[in-house]
């Protein structure tokens, strides 16, 4: 009878998992439907909300790289019917079996051969998905099959490149295929998709055949032409953008996917890919792990398989003889065990899922959606400026106020011709209409986009693998780092270099003399045969190959130095049951038969096991009772050896009556291995250096405002010495509570209590996998922002919890790294606090790039409101304002977006998730610079002749003018994009050198600028400029710096402007304060 029981590590719910409620309050309660302050676990409808609210031209583009809401509702229908499916070839076969049982035994099941195999691929498929154990049987069982696909179920298959290929020719290989992403095309196709493009696509139609009619080809054509040019270069650019922006996402769900499994071949472990696994392979099977293929069950110890990710039932299943059957994509709950591979890829149930659902469906992050707040409050402006521009300029027009630059009307009612008031008419709807593609900032949402692209692919190269976009921004708020000690702080290369055995110090370790023959009988075979590591002695000599985690590793290769025959030991023995290693319980056991006697053994946390032990086998091989005396003598050994930054691990056994073992595989599985009376065999201390440069990344972390907080399963003595070595503790007098704490100590506390002690903790030691999770929800009810890392099962729900989860990449298990949003993937603490820097490197790029567009918007928009509602004209004509657009949105984002991170960034504290994205030092710069921007280029747009002593005919001079005002705007622009790369910083040229993509967009922005001035004067309608205009343009646009420098020895109050704002309008309003 198969057993069930929830799963102990089943996410909770978010919109990834298809059940969406809020568990964060401040999601329900604010007003504001652009202030998400996790998309981690937001509803659906409070994601629906924002996209509701925003304001946007181009929705395709817009929302490209956001949760497609549709597409996962499509994908969680997909997801049902192939679910009901698998239940349907169940029940199916459930009916069959019955009716089989009412009508007598079925035909034999006879393989059919398939090439070099006895067996075909449908047989083997129909095997595991119709679950019956009878027509394994027919096959002669696991064995049977296993001979059939030519695989050893000790060895493995031969595993050199001939087999492997006839097994992928005969059996298929373990991919999928994937939906092709978009092309170059599509992006192209959706870059056209914006309304105020289309509008000026359709006017600069218009214009072409207006001009063309009234003008001739020859001249006529240009006005039109020029806006439909820079239209389709602006839509060109966008979309190269955005195309390569989508490759480098591609690139990153492939490297997510790519996971790594261990196999047996020809008698070895190995690790290989997922996707090189082959049928016939043998794959052991540990707790966290994925079920990488479709399989039968060889054998098992406890095995529990959650199965939710198939039947969509957050439930545990047993695995055994009467139901060995394993689907790939599930995950091991509890125990281990080892697999045959009977169908890989598109012949498995997950292989057909995935392939109908591997397309990447996007997650907007928090800064998405306030960016999109702050575009469509923008937008809303600029719409309404643009609208403003469009009736004055109308009114002015068909008044006959608009003169030409001669000083005739433009529109004389009853004379000028229709074509020509209508031409006019379309000049004025283009300048309107490109006032809002300047002032509708389409590309400030997408930045996001684009400097987390860049940051993901450069963070790869830091050893970190961002496997949700969101947490790549908050690391930046994270304010506190929960860490684990071994392989994170240290470097989880363990050796044995203290032994206790026979009741004395054993010195060296390994000096195999002092051990008694009946202790090291036993002592060896509990260390071979109460482990899940294994020992690979190659047949032509060589180096023995020792696999597992490395604290296994460190006691199996001390086993080896003390004689043991891993190989021998195992065949001779046979495991009755095992007690897999439990984080919460902090220790391990196995029932072993061997020469009719069965032994218990036992591994774990020192202290642990020995108070499970009352007595001792000493150097004399005779039982001795545990007096207090050598009770005391054990545990200030463990204590020395712990207080020295070592690992203590003790192994004890009993014996234990063959006849009350239970029978059964059923009773076997539930059987409590007995723990009490045991017999001490030996205490080793196992060494794990911190890793070189973790005292300055922890003290790079306290710098920058982060406390880091180690929280391990040691014990709290080894955890003082480790805290004291890497800098988390300062010193020996911050070595005590609350500062330093056991994890039942933290569990005993009230929710309050915690709470307050939290805040304190700084090492928490012995702690379980629950205690972790219970930290995290105690920091974050008091506004922490947590990161924790993890490897482990049982660590999921904390990886989860937290505001960022961080799986280990070598040590972590599958279920760790799908509970997290970022693998590290060395494992290396370091690693973190790089991913730290990313997180403010996200943000301070996307303010620089803020900066600097509400720069270019604000002077745009007020240059050309002045200029029309004082003389009916704009300086700043449609095509170039596109041209200035192009700089602004995909060349700007472009060149700041990409800054790599600096030390600087740690300088500072956290960025608050509250924080305004505008902060006063940016209004403060973006305010100085647009005031400078807009003085200037008004007084050359009103005064302009005089000053330029401009002496040519009326036309003429109104071209040089407005062509040098356009030339000095745009040149500003060049300048300004300096300033905003440091926007709190003297010295705007740090660093420069350094970065390359920066440098080349300039040197592109200037190069085009010249082109357009000098050769392209009748598309922009410009004329090319001497050398003392251009002077006069550099002097402009060099202003800019001088002016910035200036500006940031003005003091800034730190309350945000818009709340002073606030307080000032409460203050008048009459009853206010």
């Amino acid at each position: 009878m198969t057993s069930f029981k929830p799963s102990p590590y089943a996410r909770r719910s978010d919109v990834e998992s298809g059940n969406c409620n809020s568990d964060d309050p401040e999601e329900d309660d604010s007003f504001n439907p652009f202030e998400i302050h996790t998309t981690k676990h937001a509803s659906v409808d409070r994601l629906r909300r924002w996209r509701q609210a925003a304001l946007v031209l181009n929705a395709s583009r817009r929302f490209r790289y956001t949760l497609d809401l549709k597409k996962e509702e499509e994908k969680k229908e997909a997801l049902r019917k192939i679910r009901a499916h698998a239940q349907a070839i169940r029940a199916a076969y459930l009916f069959k079996e019955a009716g089989n049982r009412l009508s007598g035994p079925g035909p034999t099941a006879f393989a059919a051969p398939n090439g070099d195999f006895s067996v075909g691929q449908d047989q083997l498929a129909v095997l595991v998905k119709d679950r019956n154990v009878g027509t394994l049987e027919q096959y002669g069982g696991v064995k049977g099959v296993a001979d059939m696909l030519q695989s050893n179920l000790e060895k493995g298959i031969i595993g050199d490149d001939s087999d492997l290929l006839k097994r992928r020719n005969t059996y298929g290989s373990n991919t999928y295929p994937q939906k092709p992403g978009r092309s170059f095309w599509r992006f192209l196709w959706e870059a056209w998709q914006d309304l105020t493009l289309i509008i000026l696509m359709i006017a600069a139609v218009a214009s072409l055949v207006l001009g063309i009619k009234t003008e001739g080809i020859k001249e006529g054509w240009y006005d039109g032409g020029s806006i439909a040019f820079a239209v389709i270069l602006v839509i060109v650019v966008t979309a190269i953008s955005d195309y390569r922006q989508s490759l480098q996402f591609q690139n990153l769900n492939k490297e997510k996917r790519n996971i790594q499994v261990e196999v047996v071949r020809g008698g070895r472990r190995i690790e290989v890919s997922i996707y090189d696994i082959v049928v016939g392979d043998v794959i052991p099977l540990n707790i966290g792990d994925q079920v990488p293929a479709d399989g039968i069950l060889i054998s098992g110890h406890s095995l529990a398989i959650d199965e939710s990710s198939m039947t969509g039932e957050s439930k545990i299943v047993q695995k055994h003889g009467k139901e060995p059957f394993l689907m790939s994509g599930c995950k091991v709950a509890d125990g281990s065990g080892s697999m045959l591979v009977t169908s890989v890829g598109v012949n498995t149930e997950w292989g057909l899922l995935m392939a109908s659902i591997s397309e990447d469906n996007g997650e907007e992050t928090p800064l998405q959606v306030r960016l999109n707040g702050v575009a469509t409050l923008i937008g809303i402006v600029g719409l309404t400026v643009a609208l403003a521009v469009l009736i004055v300029l109308l009114t002015r027009y068909f008044t006959g106020h608009t003169k030409n630059p001669d000083g005739s009307r433009q529109f004389i009612a009853g004379q000028t011709k229709v074509g020509r008031a209508v031409d006019g008419a379309i000049k004025i709807v283009t300048i309107a209409v490109t006032i809002v593609v300047v002032a509708v900032p389409e590309g400030l949402p997408l930045a996001v986009t684009l400097t987390l692209a860049y940051s993901m692919r450069k963070m790869m190269a830091d050893k970190a693998l961002v496997r949700r976009l969101s947490a790549c921004e908050t690391m930046g708020s994270a304010t506190t780092i929960c860490s684990d000690k071994t392989g994170t702080l240290t470097l989880n290369q363990m050796t044995i270099v203290e032994a206790y055995v026979g009741g004395k110090k054993i010195d060296p370790p390994e000096k195999k003399s002092e051990l008694s023959p009946m202790i090291h009988s036993i002592l060896v075979e509990g260390i071979a045969l109460n482990s899940n590591g294994s020992v690979y002695v190659p047949e032509s000599g060589g180096e023995v190959e020792v696999t597992g985690s490395p604290t296994e590793k460190a006691i199996l290769n001390w086993g080896i130095k003390l004689g043991m025959n891993f190989q021998a030991l195992r065949s001779e023995s046979a495991i009755l049951h095992v007690f897999p290693f439990s984080s919460d319980k902090k220790r391990g056991g196995v029932a072993v038969q061997r020469d009719n006697q069965v032994h218990i053994h036992w591994k774990g946390a020192a202290e642990i096991v020995l108070a499970s032990c009352t007595r001792f086998i000493d150097e004399h091989d005779h039982s001795v009772q545990l007096d207090e005396d050598k009770m005391k003598y054990f545990k200030r050994a463990i204590e020395d050896m712990a207080s020295r930054s070592l690992r203590c691990v003790a192994i004890a056994y009993r014996s234990f009556e063959p006849e009350n073992v239970p029978d059964g595989e059923e009773q076997l599985s539930k059987w409590a291995l007995p723990e009490d009376d045991l017999a001490l065999l030996a205490i080793v201390g196992l060494k794990d250096p911190c890793r070189p440069g973790v005292k300055d990344a922890v003290r790079l972390c306290q710098k920058a405002g982060v406390k880091v907080r180690m929280v391990t399963g040691d014990n709290v003595q080894t955890a003082r010495a480790i805290a004291l070595e890497c800098g988390i503790l300062g010193s020996d007098s911050d070595a005590t509570e609350p500062n330093l704490i056991e994890g039942k100590v933290f569990r005993a506390l009230s929710d309050a209590q915690r709470e307050e002690v939290a805040e304190k903790i700084s090492v928490m030691g012995r702690s379980s996998p629950n205690d972790k999770l219970l930290l995290v929800q105690a920091l974050r009810k008091r506004g922490h922002v947590v990161a924790v890392t993890g490897d482990g099962t049982n660590d999921a729900p904390a990886l989860h919890e937290a505001d960022i989860g961080l799986a280990m990449g070598i040590q972590g298990t599958e279920v760790a790294k799908e509970s997290s949003d970022i693998i590290i993937l060395d494992d290396n603490f370091a690693s973190v606090v790089k991913v730290v820097r990313w997180g403010r490197s996200v943000y301070a790029n996307i303010q620089k790039f803020i900066q600097f567009q509400l720069t270019v918007n604000v002077a745009a928009l007020i240059i050309n409101v002045v200029a029309a509602i004082s003389s009916g004209d704009v300086p700043l004509n449609a095509v170039q304002l596109l041209w200035v657009n192009l700089i602004m949105d995909t060349l700007g984002a472009l060149a700041l977006a990409t800054e790599p991170p600096t030390n600087h960034l740690m300088d500072r504290s956290p960025v608050g998730r509250r924080e305004p994205l505008i902060t006063n030092i940016m209004w403060r710069n973006l305010l100085i610079q647009a005031f400078y921007q807009v003085s200037v280029l008004l007084v050359l747009n009103f005064r302009g002749r005089s000053l330029l002593h401009l002496n040519h005919s009326n036309i003429e001079a109104v071209k040089v003018k407005n062509t040098l005002i356009f030339n000095a705007f745009v040149l500003c622009q060049i300048f300004n994009e300096f300033n905003a790369r440091k926007p709190d910083e003297k010295n705007i040229f740090k660093g420069v050198t350094k970065n390359y993509l920066f440098i080349g967009i300039i040197a592109i922005t200037v190069v085009l600028q010249v082109i357009i001035i000098e050769f392209l004067g009748k598309f922009t309608s410009t004329v090319r400029l001497n050398w003392k205009y251009w002077i006069i343009s550099i002097i402009i646009g060099v202003i800019s710096w001088p002016l910035a420098l200036l500006g940031k020895f003005i003091p800034v109050p730190e309350t945000p402007f818009h709340v002073l704002i606030i307080r000032m309008f409460r203050k008048r309003r009459p009853g206010g304060g």
